[in-house]
C-alpha cells in the first residue's frame, strides 16, 4: 500500500503578516497532483489542518476544495485534529464525509476504531489519535496522571488491544499529533508542555507498522517506523534550513516500510542575515538573497538611522528586523529581551522569585506550584479558544 503522509497544513496562517493563502493553495494543488502521479492509495494528515480553532473563511474554502478533489480522485484520506484545530468543529459531519472516503478522527474516545482499507495483501488498519490534551482527556482514558505520556500510552493500549483481535496479517498505521522524544522542534510550534514535560518516548507507539506524526514542523525520522512529515511551508525563520517535504511510504505485505521524501513547492526562500547594517548593504555575497524573505539581525553598537527602510532598498522582502548590539552578556546596556531569549516561562518566573527575595531561590514545592499555574493558564486558553 502506498501512503502519502502529510501534516501541519496550518491553513489560514500568515508569515510575518504576509498572507500565505496562495502558497497554501499551491501546496494543495501539488498534493493532489502527487496523489495522481505517484499512484497513492491513502493520504494521511496528522493534525493541525487549520492554524486556529476558528479559521478564516478563505482557509475553510481551501480545505473544502482539497477534500472534494481527493474524493473525486477516489483516494481515501485519513486525518486527525491537532492542537491548533478545534476537534469539535473539524469533526462536524464526519460520518457523512466518511461516505466519500474522507475519514476525520477527532474524538479521543474512538481512537481504537480504525479505518480499515484493504489492498492485494489484506487489510491495513489506520488508527487516528487526535491531539490529546492531558487535562481534558485523562478521564476518557482513566489515567491517574494528567501527562502526555500517560494519555498516549492509554490510547495506544486500546489500539493494541483492538489490533490483537484482528487477523494476524492485518498491518497497522497510527496517526498521532504529539512531541516525541528525539524530534527537533522549531519556533513556530505552540508549546504543549505539561508539568514541565512536552516530549513522550517513541516506545509509546511500539507494536504498529508505521506511525505518522504531526506537530513538529521539520520533516524527520525519529525511528524507521516513526516519522514526522513536517509542515509543507515554513512558518518561522527558525525553519530556514528545513527542506519542506511529504513522506511517500510503501507498506509491503509483511508491514516493512520504504520511505521517500517528496518536495513541496517553495513560495520564496528564507534568509537569516546577521551583521552591521553597512556590511549587509554592501556585501556582494548577499546578492543571492535579494528575492528572499529576510530576517536581519543588526549588531551595530548604536542603532543605525532608518535601518528597515535602508534594508528594504536592497532586500525588498525584509520581514523582520532584530537589534542585537555587540555587547558582553554582563553589559548593563544588554536589553531585557536579549537576556530572556531562549528561556521558558518557568525559568524566568523562578529567577524573578529569586530576584525579589534577594537571591533566595525556589524550593521544589514552589516550583511545582509555578508549573501547575502555567499548565492551568495554557489549558484554560486552549479551552477558551476551542469553545468560543
Amino acid at each position: 500500500m502506498r501512503i502519502l503522509h502529510t501534516s501541519d497544513w496550518h491553513l489560514g496562517r500568515s508569515f510575518h503578516r504576509v498572507s500565505l493563502h496562495e502558497a497554501q493553495a499551491a501546496f494543495l494543488d501539488h498534493l493532489v497532483a502527487t496523489v495522481r502521479d505517484q499512484d497513492v492509495d491513502v493520504v494521511l494528515v496528522a493534525g493541525d489542518v487549520y492554524d486556529r480553532a476558528v479559521p478564516p473563511l478563505a482557509a475553510v474554502e481551501l480545505f473544502d476544495d482539497a477534500l472534494h478533489r481527493l474524493a473525486a480522485a477516489g483516494v481515501p484520506t485519513v486525518m486527525i485534529s491537532g492542537n491548533h484545530d478545534s476537534a469539535r468543529r473539524l469533526g462536524v459531519g464526519a460520518g457523512l464525509i466518511g461516505r466519500a472516503g474522507i475519514h476525520l478522527r477527532t474524538d479521543p474516545a474512538r481512537c481504537a476504531t480504525p479505518v480499515v482499507i484493504p489492498d492485494a495483501h489484506g487489510d491495513v488498519a489506520f488508527y487516528g489519535l487526535p491531539y490529546l490534551e492531558p487535562a481534558l482527556v485523562k478521564d476518557v482514558f482513566k489515567t491517574e496522571r494528567a501527562g502526555h505520556e500517560a494519555v498516549l500510552t492509554a490510547a495506544m493500549d486500546r489500539v493494541r488491544a483492538d489490533l490483537a483481535e484482528r487477523p494476524d496479517a492485518t498491518r497497522s498505521v497510527v496517526l498521532a499529533h504529539a512531541f516525541v522524544a528525539g524530534g527537533e522542534p522549531s519556533d513556530s510550534e505552540r508549546d504543549i508542555t505539561v508539568g514541565g514535560v512536552a516530549a513522550v518516548p517513541a516506545g509509546v507507539f511500539d507494536g504498529v507498522d508505521y506511525v505518522a506524526l504531526g506537530h513538529l514542523h521539520g520533516c524527520q525520522t525519529v525511528a524507521e517506523r516513526v516519522r514526522y512529515s513536517g509542515s509543507p511551508l515554513a512558518y518561522s525563520f527558525s525553519e530556514t534550513s528545513h527542506r519542506k517535504t511529504m513522506w511517500l511510504i510503501d507498506l509491503d505485505a509483511t508491514g516493512a516500510v520504504a520511505a521517500e521524501r517528496i518536495d513541496c513547492p517553495v513560495p520564496r526562500p528564507l534568509a537569516r542575515l546577521r551583521g552591521r547594517l553597512d556590511t549587509l548593504l554592501d556585501d556582494p555575497a548577499l546578492e543571492r538573497h535579494a528575492h528572499s524573505w529576510v530576517e536581519a539581525t543588526l549588531t551595530d553598537p548604536v542603532r543605525p538611522a532608518d535601518p528597515m527602510a535602508r534594508l528594504v532598498e536592497r532586500f525588498p522582502h525584509t520581514l523582520s528586523l532584530v537589534l542585537e548590539p555587540d555587547r558582553a552578556p554582563e553589559d548593563p546596556h544588554t536589553s531585557y529581551a536579549q537576556r530572556l531569549r531562549g528561556r521558558d516561562d518557568q525559568s524566568i518566573a523562578e529567577d524573578f522569585v529569586a530576584h525579589v527575595r534577594g537571591g533566595y531561590g525556589t524550593d521544589e514545592h514552589e516550583r511545582t506550584v509555578l508549573r501547575s499555574a502555567f499548565d492551568h493558564v495554557r489549558v484554560d486558553d486552549t479551552v477558551h479558544e476551542v469553545n468560543r
